[in-house]
């Protein structure tokens, strides 16, 4: 029963969500909060753990979540109802769209989503940011967070460093600063 219903619900989840992984982090969060799988603060590692993983944060979320829930099966599970969307819709889609890219209403449908799919992600960031205190009441721990985060960006619009890079200088200067 709890592997039907990790592989219903992710299955769920890949065929409702759009705009790839990070926006899907609130749907994922919310049904793995409803059905208990995880408490909030074991999510929000398992979401950092997903987005330092090499692959798809969703996919590495559901990974994580079914294998905390229900062990290797619950991962494999997870998985499965996670990418078996992504695969049918990008088969179909890619069929059909070949056939109709040149047509005004699928370039206004397409053109239309994009706000809505930025407002996810910023969502799920400003919600992330807020669940681990980078946004909160105002101490030094957040201070210096908030500038690590300016920091950061910087580096990476600014002087285009690579991400990995960025992502190693921020665990060091964490394990620094926060000791």
């Amino acid at each position: 029963m709890l592997l039907w219903e990790l592989f219903s619900t992710f299955l769920m989840i890949g065929f409702i969500s759009f705009g790839g992984g990070y926006a899907m982090i609130p749907v994922i969060e919310y049904e793995v909060l409803r059905h208990e799988w995880l408490e909030a603060d074991k999510f929000l590692d398992a979401i950092a753990i997903a987005g330092m993983s090499p692959g798809p944060i969703a996919t590495n979320s559901a990974i994580f979540v079914g294998y905390n829930t229900a062990g290797v099966a619950g991962s494999v599970v997870s998985t499965l109802g996670m990418i078996i969307p992504s695969l049918l819709v990008v088969v179909l889609v890619a069929t059909i769209f070949y056939k109709i890219q040149d047509n005004m209403i699928m370039k206004s449908m397409l053109y239309g989503l994009r706000p809505i799919i930025t407002g996810l992600i910023l969502y799920a960031a400003v919600s992330f940011a807020i669940k681990n205190e980078v946004i909160g009441p105002f101490s030094w721990e957040m201070v210096t967070m908030l500038l690590m985060f300016v920091i950061a960006l910087v580096a990476m619009l600014r002087f285009k460093t690579h991400p990995a890079l960025v992502i190693a200088s921020s665990g060091v200067a964490g394990a620094i600063i926060f000791v």
